[in-house]
């Protein structure tokens, strides 16, 4: 810092918050660290008793906290998102469309363990919407070094540290299994709620049928959706382990590569993930599906909806947080369940 005098400190850049006191009515910075001092400045900043002030000695070797904000925000910025103005030396990233969030965890705890400066974000692998706050950044000095920002953004590999995917529109296909509401003994409550997560993701219903629990004609209903144009196959129910529930041995039986027949998520333990031709995800719904508000599949919709390809070592990951605490007000996906991954 370099100490001036008021009037000589035009085109200067305050290292201080200048604070405004008027009795009853107002007390607050009138100018912020980091303002640059123009010549109608002076009149009040010397009106608040500053004849004297602390301004940014510039050095080539050093970087206002403004700049090194800017800097963070380039390694953190991808495309469908856009970064607030800088304030107080914080730039703010926000969702230009909705989609699914990603982060790269590692490097981010890498960056961030480098010291005199931060970078927070919204958990990873959730659905935001146009608009939602993504993440912040700044350093912690008034000025840091410019040789060490650069080291911060040599971890980055060239990679922003966030993602933020658009969903595809898709065209998925429900196939209703189990004897029960084959025959109509029951109504089919599983399809109406599987549709109306559908449509949050904006995904279209092109193929609908009830099947009793033949594997043969399950895996056979799989291929006429996909001869169909379906590009999502989700079937409900006939996942346990009991002997007429037929399910993951259809799905197999398709040809689709199984990615996981379990999952370490309460409720949706019994949740089958694999995918046709390396592309095409066909997915085994538990009955919790059915009827508890929040289950694995609000998990994995989201990824499924931006073509995010969920690995098995993700879903293992899912068991510290993945299970839902079944809160009276639901603020999901504000919430703890499912953060692991």
């Amino acid at each position: 810092m370099k100490l001036v005098k008021t009037e000589d400190a035009v085109g200067q850049v305050l290292c201080h918050d200048i604070t405004q006191i008027i009795p009853g009515v107002t007390k607050g910075p009138v100018f912020r660290k980091g303002h640059v001092i123009t010549e109608e400045d002076i009149p009040v900043l010397l009106s608040v008793g500053k004849e004297n002030l602390y301004i940014w000695e510039k050095d080539e070797a050093k970087l206002h906290e403004n700049e090194a904000a800017q800097i963070l925000c380039e390694m953190c910025r991808n495309e469908h998102m856009h970064p607030s103005e800088v304030s107080e030396g914080k730039i703010e990233l926000f969702a230009d469309c909705d989609g699914l969030f990603k982060v790269n965890r590692e490097v981010l705890r890498r960056v961030n363990g480098f010291g005199e400066l931060m970078i927070a974000s919204r958990h990873g692998n959730t659905p935001v919407r146009q608009g939602d706050k993504l993440a912040g950044m700044r350093i912690i000095p008034l000025v840091i070094e410019k040789e060490k920002m650069e080291r911060a953004r040599a971890l980055c590999g060239g990679r922003p540290l966030f993602e933020l995917k658009k969903y595809q529109r898709k065209k998925a296909a429900i196939l209703t299994t189990g004897s029960e509401v084959y025959h109509g003994r029951i109504r089919d409550s599983f399809t109406p709620v599987v549709r109306e997560k559908l449509e949050e993701y904006g995904i279209e219903v092109i193929f609908h049928e009830i099947f009793d629990d033949s594997h043969e004609r399950i895996t056979e209903g799989c291929h006429r959706a996909l001869a169909a144009g379906a590009d999502l196959i989700l079937c409900t129910g006939g996942m346990s382990v009991d002997p007429d529930d037929r399910t993951p041995l259809a799905i197999k039986n398709t040809g689709a590569k199984i990615v996981s027949y379990g999952a370490p998520a309460l409720p949706g333990a019994m949740f089958l993930l694999s995918y046709y031709k390396d592309d095409i995800p066909i997915v085994g719904l538990p009955g919790c599906v059915m009827y508890a508000k929040r289950t694995i599949f609000d998990l994995a919709l989201p990824r499924l909806a931006a073509d995010d390809r969920i690995t098995a070592e993700e879903l293992a990951a899912l068991g510290e947080g993945g299970l839902c605490l079944n809160c009276p007000q639901c603020t999901f996906p504000n919430c703890g369940f499912g953060k692991g991954w």
